[in-house]
């Protein structure tokens, strides 16, 4: 509603409750939310600048003013300094796959990613970019949600990424079908009863959105 309401960028910091049927780190019961809605001026990609520049931030941050912590973490934790880049690297979804298939990795090009992939993607990435940070964007459509926006000119692939650190993904984003038509289409394609959403496409405002969550452990 306040992006609606021209507010241009909203975020809240919140807990969450959820079960999951999962025994992975990032599938958690009790988490502490960071949520972001913001309006897009010409590009979703506008999101992931944002989301590169933070972290970078975050990283040279702690690395030049908690060096202490790090070491008193460090004497209870050992663990190696993050890899990462000045400007954030970043993949399309095609290119994750290609170098999942060339290191001998079985996946379907329009497959989704399971555990393990991620983990050995992110092993691939760091031997290839020397990196432990990186976004992968453009998933595939079909696993994407009803009210997520196709690329324009790639119509199997969607709006959409996911931001990893060492194999593991902290970030899940996506653009917002904006358009009440398209977002009907999307829902019927789906197998969605139109009928469930009708206050959703009645109120349907032309706003261009992106929504992204990041979730660390409580």
């Amino acid at each position: 509603m306040p992006i609606y309401a021209d507010v241009g960028r909203v975020f809240e910091i919140g807990s969450a409750f959820r079960v999951e049927d999962s025994l992975t780190p990032r599938h958690l019961c009790d988490v502490t939310g960071l949520d972001v809605e913001m309006e897009i001026m010409e590009h979703y990609d506008e999101v992931m600048d944002i989301v590169d520049r933070l972290f970078v931030s975050i990283f040279d941050s702690l690395n030049q003013n908690c060096k202490k912590e790090l070491e008193a973490v460090a004497l209870q934790y050992p663990f190696e300094p993050l890899k990462y880049l000045c400007q954030t690297l970043r993949l399309t979804y095609e290119e994750g796959v290609q170098m999942l298939k060339d290191a001998g990795v079985e996946i379907e090009t329009f497959g989704d990613l399971n555990t393990e992939a991620e983990r050995k993607l992110g092993e691939l990435v760091l031997e290839r970019y020397g990196t432990e940070f990186y976004i992968l964007y453009r998933y595939p459509l079909a696993g994407s949600s009803f009210y997520t926006m196709p690329c324009y000119d790639n119509s199997p692939y969607s709006n959409s990424f996911n931001v990893f650190i060492r194999g593991e993904q902290i970030i899940s984003g996506a653009q917002h079908v904006h358009d009440a038509e398209m977002l009907e289409k999307r829902a019927k394609a789906c197998g969605i009863d139109v009928k469930k959403i009708s206050l959703i496409l009645s109120d349907m405002v032309y706003h261009h959105t992106v929504a992204l969550e990041l979730v660390w452990s409580a």
